[in-house]
């Protein structure tokens, strides 16, 4: 995997070439929501777009995949590369306010996630989707996706779905909770530009 920091060390630039997939993927932690997303899979092209904006980043995403196999090599290396771009981002992680959670309502479903981005892997995952598929897009590659993005963003990522039924909604309510604990997490605190850990590294 190849990347690129901007001016800024908030803005990252990255490819990924597999055998499966070729992902092009940018990300600027302070951004508006802004960029474009096309990952060739109609549904998880939607979730990203609830991902930029609702955790106001800027992320283009430009996939090829082996689709014709199923959306699973996709939709876990998109998740791969934003979390290493991500973790890239984010740097030393000093002045951020490290943590972030969000319990999020969307009609019959309640999601809260709680995210620490503090340079090492736990994922907690208790968001299940009764139906197999969403449309066309296999439900349980909502999970994988999360679970790739915080191996690769070094973050401990918990998620639990306290009630729903519509599979569309319980993914629309993940993705819309992460990435407003996720945007919380990244954020500046205003009253500290240190690194966010007794240890004095992250």
């Amino acid at each position: 995997m190849t990347s690129s920091n901007s001016n800024s060390s908030r803005e990252v630039s990255l490819e990924r070439k597999t055998g499966e997939t070729a992902i092009k993927l940018s990300v600027n932690l302070d951004g508006s929501g802004a960029g474009k997303r096309d990952s060739g899979i109609g549904f998880l092209d939607h979730m990203l777009d609830l991902l930029a904006k609702h955790a106001l980043i800027d992320l283009t995403v430009e996939a090829k995949g082996d689709l014709h196999v199923d959306d699973h090599h996709t939709a876990e290396d998109i998740g791969i590369a934003l979390g290493t771009a991500v973790d890239r981002a984010l740097g030393d992680r000093a002045g951020v306010r490290r943590y972030g959670h969000f319990t999020l309502p969307m009609d019959e479903c309640l999601v809260t996630s709680a995210v620490d981005m503090g340079g090492r892997y736990a994922f907690e995952y208790n968001a299940p989707i009764a139906a197999s598929k969403i449309g066309t897009f296999d439900s349980e590659l909502v999970e994988h996706f999360w679970q790739s993005f915080a191996v690769n963003a070094k973050c401990n990522l918990h998620v639990l779905l306290h009630h729903g039924s519509n599979g569309h909604h319980i993914s629309e309510c993940v993705f819309k909770a992460t990435a407003r604990a996720i945007r919380m997490a990244v954020e500046s605190d205003p009253r500290s530009d240190a690194i966010p850990s007794t240890k004095g590294v992250l």
